[in-house]
């Protein structure tokens, strides 16, 4: 019986295609568009539901007692940023600020998520998260000039800076984010 030998050049070829199918496949986003399309719509379709709800049904500055003496539905206005930040200055100044540093940073959003590899799909909902909740912030900016805010959360008569969806969104991401830094899970 004769035995034949593998061509080396063919196993060589295999061996290539299978190497640059592993490096293509990590190069893939965790997710992929569909699910970083889902998370993000969702977000944004939670966030503005609900704000559309507090427009609808409750008065600028009216509260709602959830759990007393720690969580109430408010209805505030926020012409600033996180906790207020540029709140006093000149609208336009402002909105142009943010509007430039949301387009910007969800610009980032989308490169870090293209680079992400699909061993990291936590990190690629984070950013997803985070994307979801800057698009649900910059709908109400481009809308009104500020952003609505209605969750409420305090102890006695210290109050944590009223927020939403949105804001919420963002939180959960970053924390997601800032643990992979920390835990040293950041692709290279």
């Amino acid at each position: 019986m004769k035995t034949t030998r593998p061509n080396t050049a063919e196993s060589d070829n295999r061996s290539q295609k299978t190497g640059r199918k592993a490096a293509r496949e990590a190069l893939i986003p965790s997710m992929g568009f569909k699910p970083f399309a889902t998370i993000t719509g969702l977000v944004v379709l939670l966030d503005q539901a609900t704000k559309l709800l507090v427009l609808a049904k409750m008065p600028l500055y009216h509260s709602i007692p959830v759990i007393e003496g720690f969580f109430n539905l408010t209805h505030i206005r926020n012409p600033g940023g996180a906790f207020g930040f540029m709140a006093a200055g000149s609208q336009g100044v402002r909105n142009l600020l943010f509007v430039g540093v949301s387009i910007v940073a969800m610009g980032l959003i989308v490169y870090f998520y293209r680079s992400t590899p699909k061993t990291y799909p936590y990190l690629a909902s984070a950013l997803s998260l985070i994307f979801g909740g800057a698009v649900g912030n910059l709908i109400d900016r481009l809308r009104f000039g500020e952003v609505v805010d209605f969750l409420d959360v305090y102890v006695g008569a210290y109050h944590w800076p009223a927020f939403n969806v949105a804001d919420s969104a963002i939180t959960v991401g970053i924390t997601i984010f800032i643990a992979h830094l920390v835990l040293g899970k950041m692709p290279e």
